[in-house]
C-alpha cells in the first residue's frame, strides 16, 4: 500500500460507502444525531468512521464512510452495534430522517493506495481546526471481471496525471465480493465498481485542478477516453463537504 502521508495506521481493509436519501430538510437533524450518539459507540466496537459529508449537489443526501479490519470483524461489529442499546435508543430517530439507506457499496482498497492516510486519529480530533475543504468522489461502473485491469491502469497512468495536476488522492477502491455477513444492512451486491476520492481546498481549487488536467494532452486523448470507454455509464461524480466531525477533510 502507498501511504501518501508517511503515517502508520491500524490497517482496515473493508470499507462501506453509504449514501442516504433523506426526507426534505432532515439532513442537519441526522448529522447532529449521528455526531452526538453514533460516532464513539461504533468506534468502540472496532469500526472507524472515516468521513461524513453533505452532498453539495443534493440537499437531501448524507454520505459517510466506515471501515473494518476484515469481513468477520465487520459482521461482529455490526451485530453488536445494531443489537445494542445505542441503536435501540436512537436508531428510530435516525430512521425517521430517511427515505432510503440501502445505497451502500462494499469496497476494498485498490491501486496500492492506503485509504484515508491523511485522516487524524479520532483522539486528536479536538486539536485540529474545523473540518473544511472539498471531497470529490468518483464512481465507475464496470463490467464484471474488469476491475483489476482498471485498477492497474489507474495506478500506472491516471493517478500520476492527477497528482501532477494537483489532486490529493485520499482513497481508491474496488468492489469487495465477499458475502454480506450482516444482511440486515443490505449492500449493492452484483455490481462491479471502481471508486476514488480526491481532496481539494474548495470548489475553485477543484475547478482549477480540472483545468490543469485537461491541459495534459495525454489525459484528454488517451487516459480519460480509455477509462470512460470501460464504464457502463458516465462516471458518477459527487462534490462533498465534510461535516464538523469528519476525519476526512
Amino acid at each position: 500500500m502507498i501511504d501518501l502521508s508517511g503515517k502508520t495506521m491500524d490497517p482496515h481493509i473493508i470499507f462501506e460507502l453509504r449514501r442516504y436519501r433523506l426526507l426534505t430538510e432532515r439532513r442537519e437533524a441526522l448529522i447532529r444525531l449521528f455526531d452526538r450518539e453514533f460516532v464513539e459507540p461504533q468506534e468502540a466496537l472496532g469500526m472507524r468512521v472515516e468521513g461524513e459529508f453533505r452532498d453539495l449537489g443534493d440537499p437531501d443526501c448524507f454520505v459517510w464512510v466506515r471501515s473494518f479490519k476484515n469481513m468477520d470483524a465487520r459482521t461482529d461489529s455490526l451485530e453488536s452495534f445494531y443489537s445494542g442499546p445505542v441503536w435501540k435508543e436512537h436508531g428510530p430517530a435516525a430512521n425517521a430522517t430517511m427515505l432510503n439507506s440501502d445505497n451502500v457499496l462494499l469496497l476494498k482498497p485498490a491501486a496500492g493506495v492506503l485509504p484515508f492516510a491523511h485522516n487524524l486519529p479520532r483522539e486528536k480530533e479536538a486539536e485540529r481546526a474545523e473540518a473544511q475543504g472539498l471531497i470529490v468522489v468518483n464512481i465507475c461502473s464496470l463490467a464484471p471481471g474488469t476491475e483489476e485491469d482498471f485498477s492497474e491502469f489507474f495506478r500506472d497512468r491516471a493517478m500520476p496525471a492527477m497528482l501532477a495536476a494537483g489532486a490529493r488522492i485520499e482513497a481508491v477502491f474496488m468492489t469487495e465480493r465477499s458475502r454480506n455477513g450482516f444482511p440486515r444492512l443490505p449492500v449493492r451486491e452484483g455490481e462491479t465498481v471502481f471508486v476514488w476520492f480526491e481532496a481539494h481546498a474548495d470548489q475553485s481549487g477543484a475547478a482549477a485542478y480540472q483545468h490543469r488536467l485537461r491541459q495534459n494532452p495525454i489525459w484528454t486523448a488517451e487516459i480519460y477516453p480509455w477509462m470512460d470507454s470501460r464504464c457502463w455509464r458516465s462516471i458518477d461524480v459527487a462534490l462533498l463537504s465534510p461535516t464538523s466531525r469528519s476525519l476526512c477533510a
